[in-house]
């Protein structure tokens, strides 16, 4: 059964419609998805190239540069596919055996935490490459690295905790309005 469609105000059909105006941007991040995948190639031809002169910090280095790449890649995934799905139209991906099992729940709360979560193992994999390259660094460096680190933790844990808050009190608000109701 198709849903009804409603007819929208003038005023509310812009407004509503306005949501579109995102896509050039999600657009844009295609593109940046397809920058990174030339930066992945272009790395590890490095690696293989250059392996026999390297050394195994060196190839320690790049791995983790490789992997820092797919991390970036997988954060702009769930920006590009979770942003639209949840700002600006439904991809129409139920059923489909590719569906990633996280889009089916996703909203803006959602999408916040598996961000934050994103920027934190991308931000570790940039202190693993400091403290493997320590002995070429100024401790000042190293230091703010941490700083900013625990920085993201823990707006990442604020994060969460604000989500896990707001589903209570929507849960609790529910409740409330369940029992006024059977009163």
């Amino acid at each position: 059964m198709q849903p009804v469609q409603t007819r929208l105000r003038p005023i509310s059909a812009l407004l509503f419609g306005s949501r579109w105006l995102q896509l050039p941007l999600y657009i844009g991040l295609i593109v940046a998805q397809a920058v990174y995948v030339y930066l992945f190639w272009v790395e590890l031809s490095h690696l293989v190239i250059e392996t026999p002169h390297l050394t195994e910090e060196k190839i320690m280095l790049l791995v983790l540069g490789l992997i820092d790449v797919v991390m970036i890649s997988n954060l702009l995934i769930m920006v590009i596919v979770g942003g639209y799905e949840t700002f600006v139209s439904r991809l129409g991906l139920e059923g489909h055996p590719d569906e990633p099992d996280w889009l089916s729940h996703v909203n803006a709360n959602v999408l916040k935490v598996k961000l934050a979560t994103a920027i934190i193992g991308i931000s570790s994999i940039h202190l693993l490459k400091t403290f493997i390259n320590a002995p070429n660094l100024e401790e000042k460096t190293m230091m703010w690295q941490v700083t900013i680190h625990m920085a993201f933790v823990l707006s990442a844990i604020g994060i969460a905790v604000i989500d896990k808050l707001m589903g209570h009190a929507i849960i609790d608000e529910e409740h409330h309005g369940k029992t006024t109701a059977n009163n």
